[in-house]
Order: C-alpha cells, then sequence, then structure tokens
C-alpha cells in the first residue's frame, strides 16, 4: 500500500468510525448496543463510494485483516470472561441443546431443498449449512448486557463452539464430494486425516500450556498491565493462528486462547483487572468496530430482493429449526421459555460458513446460479435480522435473564 493509499485508507475508516460514534450515541439512548452501529452504519455505506473503495483491491485485504483481528480480540476477551467450572456443570446440558439446535434445521433445509425439487445429495449439503452458528456477531452483544457469566451466556458461548467444529467438518465433508465428483477424494481423504490430528495436537497443546507453561511463563516479566498484554498477544497469536492454519478457524483459537489466559490474570491481582479492563478498552473500542463494520459491507441486500421465495424458506428453516431445538430443552427443566427464546435467537447468527460452502459449490459446477444467490441472500438476511432481534429482547428481558 502507497502512503497516499494509506492516507486514503485511514480518512474512509474516520469517516466509518464518525458515523459510528455518531450513531453509538442514538443506540445507546434507546439501550441498544452501541456496537450494532457499525453494522448499521457500513449498511449504509455499502451503498455508497465509501463501500465501492473499500470493498476491493489493497483496501479490502487490509480491512478484512483488521476484521480477523477484531475476531480474535473480541472473542479472546470472552474467553477471558469464562468460568470453565460452571460451563463444565453444565456441558451435558448444552451438549444436548447443541444436538436438537443442529439435527433440526438440517432436517428443515433438507425438506425446503427436497420440497423445491433438488436432488438428494444437493439437499443434504444445503440441510448442513442450516446447521452453525456464527457466536462471533452475538457474543460481543451478551457481553454488552453482561450475560457472559449466566445460562444463558454459557449456552450460547458453549453450543457456538461445539458449532465451530461441526462448521469444520461440513466443509471437509462438501471438500470431499467435489473432490469424488472431481476424482481427487484420495487427496481429500488425507484432509480429513490431517484435520482430525490437527484437532488433537490442539487439544494437547491447550491442556499442555494451561497445566506446566503459562503461570511459570507470566513470572518471566515483573507483573505489570503491559507485561501481561505482551504475553496475550503472543498466546491469542499462537493459539488463534495455529487453529487457523490447521483450519479449525480462529473462533475457537481465540475462545480457548483466552481461556488460558484467565487463571494467568487471576493469579496476578489487581494487575489482572486493570489488563482484562484494557483487553476489553481495545477490544470493544476498535477491534470489534472494525468487525461490525466488515460484517455490514459483507451484507448484500440486493440478493434477498433478487431470490425472495427461496432466501426466506433457508432463512426460516434455520431460524424455526434452531428454536425449536433449544425449546426441546424447556420440558426437560434445563431452561426457561425465556431462556429459549433468547438463546433460540441468538444462535441463529449467521456469517461465512453457508457462504464458504456456497462458493465450493458454485466454483464446482454443483449448484446453480439461483441457490447461490440464496444461501448468500439468507445469511445476510440473518446478519441483519438476529443482532437487532437479540438486542430488542435482552435489552426488555434483561433483568429476567440475570436472575
Amino acid at each position: 500500500m502507497s502512503e497516499r493509499e494509506l492516507g486514503q485508507f485511514l480518512l474512509l475508516l474516520a469517516l466509518l468510525f464518525g458515523a459510528t460514534y455518531l450513531l453509538f450515541g442514538i443506540l445507546e439512548r434507546m439501550k441498544i448496543p452501541g456496537i450494532l452501529g457499525a453494522l448499521l452504519v457500513a449498511m449504509g455505506a455499502h451503498y455508497t463510494f465509501v463501500g465501492e473503495l473499500i470493498s476491493q483491491g489493497v483496501f479490502y485485504e487490509a480491512f478484512t485483516m483488521l476484521a480477523e483481528l477484531g475476531v480474535l480480540f473480541l472473542l479472546f476477551f470472552i474467553g477471558l470472561q469464562i468460568d470453565t467450572k460452571a460451563m463444565r456443570s453444565q456441558s451435558g446440558n448444552i451438549i444436548l441443546a447443541t444436538v436438537f439446535n443442529t439435527l433440526l434445521p438440517f432436517a428443515l433445509g433438507v425438506w425446503a431443498m427436497r420440497y423445491l425439487g433438488y436432488d438428494w445429495m444437493i439437499a443434504f449439503v444445503v440441510g448442513l449449512t442450516r446447521m452453525p452458528t456464527a457466536e462471533a456477531v452475538i457474543v460481543p452483544i451478551l457481553d454488552e448486557f453482561g450475560l457472559i457469566k449466566t445460562k444463558v451466556g454459557h449456552y450460547i458461548v458453549g453450543a457456538g463452539v461445539l458449532d465451530d467444529v461441526i462448521e469444520v467438518f461440513l466443509i471437509a465433508l462438501v471438500s470431499v464430494w467435489i473432490g469424488e465428483k472431481s476424482g481427487l477424494l484420495s487427496q481429500d481423504s488425507e484432509e480429513i486425516l490431517r484435520l482430525g490430528l490437527s484437532i488433537l495436537i490442539f487439544i494437547v497443546a491447550a491442556w499442555a500450556v494451561r497445566k506446566w507453561l503459562l503461570l511459570p511463563l507470566s513470572h518471566w516479566l515483573k507483573i505489570r498491565v503491559s507485561n501481561l498484554i505482551l504475553l496475550t498477544v503472543i498466546v491469542l497469536f499462537a493459539f488463534g493462528g495455529f487453529a487457523e492454519y490447521s483450519e479449525l478457524g480462529l473462533v475457537v483459537g481465540a475462545i480457548v486462547a483466552g481461556m488460558l489466559m484467565r487463571p494467568v490474570f487471576d493469579a496476578a491481582g489487581e494487575t489482572g483487572l486493570h489488563a482484562t479492563k484494557t483487553v476489553r478498552s481495545v477490544s470493544y473500542g476498535f477491534f470489534g468496530i472494525i468487525f461490525f463494520l466488515w460484517i455490514g459491507m459483507s451484507v448484500d441486500l440486493g440478493a434477498i430482493i433478487r431470490v425472495p421465495e427461496l432466501t426466506i424458506l433457508l432463512f426460516l428453516a434455520a431460524f424455526i429449526g434452531k428454536i425449536i431445538g433449544i425449546f426441546l430443552m424447556v420440558p426437560l427443566g434445563q431452561l426457561t421459555s425465556l431462556e429459549a427464546w433468547t438463546i433460540g435467537i441468538g444462535l441463529n447468527a449467521r456469517l461465512t460458513t453457508e457462504i464458504i460452502v456456497a462458493k465450493l459449490l458454485f466454483d464446482a459446477g454443483l449448484i446453480d446460479t439461483q441457490l447461490f444467490t440464496a444461501l448468500v441472500a439468507a445469511s445476510s438476511l440473518s446478519t441483519v435480522i438476529v443482532p437487532l432481534l437479540f438486542s430488542l429482547i435482552v435489552s426488555h428481558w434483561k433483568g429476567a435473564l440475570l436472575s
């Protein structure tokens, strides 16, 4: 990037941040998390010269890299707040809820595709795209309302992380199917084995680092905020980088890094509290805004208009399936109706997985333009509706959810 291009890029960011800052004030007076202002600003800017400039070439590459760092820092902070003991005590219920809230959207997605006349294999793969959750979109809103450490927070974070594992195998499965169609099955089978090995290495490494390395390493330098932040960046980049390199995804790496660093921050006492506040300020004051601006720029409202019926059908397959799936936990006595509504809507957040899968299938010539457009549009529709609906529900029922 040349000096002139860098200057233009910074001016574009200043314009987006300035509009976001103004909208923050309006949203906060409406008891809606200000961070959604970035999403709304970017959705509007998408159709202006700002969106045109920042969505291409070197500007887009720089913007995307900053957004990915935003995911890292946002979800590291969330991982830092997770109470692992509380999560473990509810792990069985969280796993059961994940099974329910993935199988039902899958079944409805398959039915919708078969109803529209698509063959069983396409219906199966599209059904799989109805399953995952983009918790990176919804968890920062949870944190803004102070609900991370509640049952609602534990379910959304826990089910979201399990969904990320499902996402990895979903993309791998689609790759294998495409490989089979193109005669590359043996190579893709080796990729599946490599993926399984990567997951095992990641788990062992996280366990070993937490048990033997981090606390002694934190005393290598004097315990002060700047040194804790330096150690944080090392751990975050190491686990985020390994997770992304091995195709487990940034989300898993960032949350695990935060969980690993929590005992270090706790052991640092008052200094750890100050370091936590610093991480939060950086995450929400810069990186989080960049991330939500990037999401807003990625929303394609035009696609919704081009194929409305198919888009709405795909959206509802996931939305209704996840709501019903979570509500199955109510008669089991694990959730109240209010908790089920909140969790079910929160787990409907979408972002990239279905678009990645759609692009793989489209590039391989296995789905047509109409279905590809509808999958992208359904993701965009979810990106617009779910965060706003979730914020309205939580702002109205926050007291009951905290009790």
